[in-house]
């Protein structure tokens, strides 16, 4: 993956081969653990058996993790770097991902109060014009009512 001072090219070819089949093995387990867990949790594998969800997502959620920080330790390399340049990775990660869930629960929330505001307002809802089926487009007479070229 890296070079490695005293090593031959041979030898580092080797050791590299070596480090990706042990992540390939590694990310097959664990990935066959989380399919196994989905499967077995909801009750796909084992008819009328089906696991908690506060028992299956934290422990999906801690595959999922591990997974990642395998792959951004050891493919990414910063399992060998300095501790300032791995946050200058993580953290903008951490604020995408909290960004993201900021997002969906604010659509979520908005989703829910909208029928608040059209039973308030009943009268000042107004629906929009079905558009032509055959090309998503305002129909000919009402695009030539709307626009002038002269």
């Amino acid at each position: 993956m890296g070079h490695t001072p005293g090593l031959t090219l041979e030898e580092q070819r080797k050791s590299d081969i070596s480090v990706g089949l042990k992540g390939f093995i590694i990310l097959l387990i664990v990935t066959f653990l989380e399919v196994g867990v989905a499967l077995l949790g909801n009750g796909h594998l084992i008819e009328g058996h089906t696991w908690p969800a506060a028992l299956m997502v934290p422990l999906m959620i801690a595959l999922s993790l591990y997974k990642a920080y395998y792959i951004v330790s050891i493919f990414m390399h910063l399992g060998a770097e300095i501790g300032g340049m791995a946050y200058t990775v993580v953290m903008p990660m951490l604020l995408l991902v909290w960004g993201v869930i900021a997002f969906l629960w604010e659509g979520d929330h908005a989703r829910h109060n909208r029928n608040y505001v059209k039973d308030a307002r009943p009268a000042a809802v107004e629906e929009a014009e079905a558009p032509s089926t055959e090309t998503g487009m305002l129909k000919d007479e009402k695009l030539s009512k709307q626009l002038s070229f002269k």
